[in-house]
């Protein structure tokens, strides 16, 4: 890696993405994770064999290191995501990554590191179709996959993090999550990467291991020499170079107080999620794999509030079949038990994200066939899966969820199939679920508006609020041009939270929340005066939530949404809202000196 930097300006200052809350203050320590550059080369029928067994071996190679990394965790808090390993392990076991990279050597006449490099971008390109941000993130698994194996196939070796000996601060390109897993926490203050996003498996696991990290600086390798004395907030995503002796004392003074409130928040974890005036919230988690249950518990979740199963069809040639499917989804009931458990049918797009299945490419797949759309267009896929969900609740506490419902049609569609797949079930002696609630997720403009019609027809409401606010805007977040449009607070949100929430109550059926709202502390104030009862996040927010629901009323919550609902721009309510919850909340919300 270039060394060669320019000279640094006292009290640079740098913006990214704040992956991984806490301030880290230390020397940078750059780490060579470099994209691999691919030299393509057309090959002579001769040469075939030779790249063929280079490229296998390469895959060994990866496997084996793979292994010895999972082999030296000895962290239990790192233990519980070991099943990132393990799903980077079948992705280099991938017969469309393996095959594909192979026929392309034999039938193109391209050297091992051109086909390799072809099979990647066709896969990343699936990725990058994905509506979804979150599982749009698993893409860097597969970056992180695709430079393991062509640093092998170039026979450049992969520098480890154990063999760091002093404490610093990592400055990379990128990290994988096998890098992460290799941390010393006695050692690695924090993390900054030019890459990376605040859902990729590298950042969950930064968080999980309480390394502060900002990612997303772009050229943060570029700029910083080694040994740079810095300053990373991965509470508020920014970084500070050579800081100035008053920007280290009030950022020595900030990390202090962090660390003290983190402190705190532990004791939070066993204690009801009930507010001062008695109202009870469940607080739920929302997972991947039931290998996050146990760490999800240990940080107070009573439930799963949504359970993603588009990762059951990833990376792999084929589906799931029915028996896989009833396995994963019981052992979820079982170690979740007796709190509930609830499976949001595949929510996928036409991106020909289920590999076998050859859909035409879409110009809009965002309000094309994605969801429940999807489901119901692919019968035999939702078939089985709905299948499974009643097989297996049977050990458990199982709801089904639907995505994206946007009519009454649609619901009733699905639960005729939920029904037909029961009735099949029953006629051939196989134990169902009984009286299995079945839900759907509020994310449309549409499910808002009609929502009193949906909730005759369903046992609870989950809003996804990520999907809620793009639509209900009509706003792309991930445009940079119109991304300043995008305000969780907009007067129409507040509104359409608003009515589907009298629409639960007059019907009375359980109203959820699981997207991003729900994890933000500020919010749960004025979500628990809409009338949100339960709140699904990432299981690492549930104890700050808890702290707040505890510390406020419910007919607070209610004054303050009046007032809220009287304000006319999404600025205006952020900005009412924000100074309330400082006034009244200074040592959550403040920055308490210690």
């Amino acid at each position: 890696m270039d060394s060669v930097k320019t000279e640094i300006s006292s009290d640079t200052f740098l913006v990214g993405i704040g992956s991984s809350p806490g301030i880290a203050i230390g020397e940078a320590y750059l780490v060579n994770r470099a994209r691999m550059a691919t030299i393509d080369r057309q090959i002579t029928p001769a040469e075939v064999d030779g790249e063929v067994a280079a490229f296998r071996a390469a895959l060994d190679l990866s496997k084996q290191q793979l292994r010895d990394v999972r082999d030296g965790v000895d962290d239990a808090q790192l233990s519980e995501h070991l099943y990132i390993i393990d799903t980077h392990l079948l992705i280099l076991e991938d017969q469309m990554l393996v095959e594909k990279t192979i026929r392309t050597i034999r039938e193109e006449l391209v050297n091992a590191e051109g086909a390799l490099k072809a099979t990647l971008d066709r896969v990343r390109a699936v990725f990058d179709k994905i509506e979804d941000e979150y599982l749009r993130e698993r893409r860097s698994d597969i970056d992180s996959i695709g430079d393991r194996l062509l640093r092998n196939l170039k026979g450049v070796g992969q520098q480890s993090l154990r063999d760091i000996d002093r404490k610093v601060i990592i400055v990379a390109h990128d990290l994988s999550p096998a890098d992460t897993m290799q941390m010393d926490r006695s050692k690695i203050n924090g993390f900054v990467t030019d890459v990376g996003g605040r859902t990729s498996h590298t950042a969950i696991l930064g968080r999980s291991l309480g390394i502060p990290a900002v990612v997303g600086l772009e050229s943060v390798t570029s700029l910083i020499p080694p040994g740079t004395p810095l300053i990373v907030d991965g509470s508020a995503g920014t970084v500070i170079l050579n800081p100035s002796p008053e920007t280290f004392r009030e950022y020595l003074q900030k990390k202090q107080a962090y660390e003290y409130q983190e402190q705190q928040l532990l004791s939070f974890c066993e204690l009801p999620a009930a507010t001062r005036d008695g109202e009870r919230v469940a607080l739920r988690c929302n997972i991947e794999t039931a290998a996050e249950i146990a760490g999800a518990l240990n940080l107070g979740a009573e439930g799963v509030g949504l359970f993603r199963t588009e990762y059951l069809f990833m990376n792999r040639p084929l589906p799931p079949d029915e028996e896989e499917q009833v396995q994963v989804y019981r052992e979820l009931a079982e170690r979740m038990a007796p709190h509930p458990v609830t499976i949001r049918t595949l929510d996928v797009g036409g991106d020909k994200f289920v590999p076998d299945i050859n859909l035409s490419d879409e110009s809009n797949p965002a309000l094309g066939l994605r969801a429940v759309r999807f489901s119901l267009k692919e019968r035999r896929l939702f078939h089985i899966q709905l299948r499974a969900i009643l097989r297996a609740g049977v050990h458990g506490n199982l709801r089904v969820m639907f995505p994206m419902i946007s009519g009454v049609a649609e619901i009733r569609h699905c639960k005729e199939c939920l029904a037909e797949a029961r009735d099949e079930l029953l006629a051939a002696g196989i134990p169902v679920a009984d009286n299995l609630p079945v839900g759907v997720m509020i994310e449309t403009p549409a499910a808002a508006i009609i929502a009193p019609l949906l909730a005759a027809e369903v046992d609870f409401f989950s809003v996804g609020t990520n999907d809620l606010i793009q639509y209900c805007l009509a706003v792309d977040r991930s445009n940079e041009h119109v991304a300043y449009l995008y305000e969780p607070l907009h007067p129409a949100v507040l509104r359409a939270l608003q009515m589907t929430c009298q629409a639960g109550r007059d019907a009375g059926i359980e109203v959820g929340m699981c997207g991003e709202m729900a994890g933000e502390p500020r919010y749960s104030l004025i979500l628990l005066g809409l009338g949100f009862r339960e709140l699904s996040m990432n299981a690492t927010g549930i104890p700050r939530v808890k702290q707040i629901l505890r510390e406020i009323r419910r007919e607070d919550g209610v004054r303050l949404l009046d007032d809220l609902l009287q304000l006319a721009t999404g600025v205006e309510v952020a900005a009412t809202l924000e100074n309330y919850m400082d006034r009244n909340f200074p040592a959550i919300f403040g920055n308490p000196e210690i």
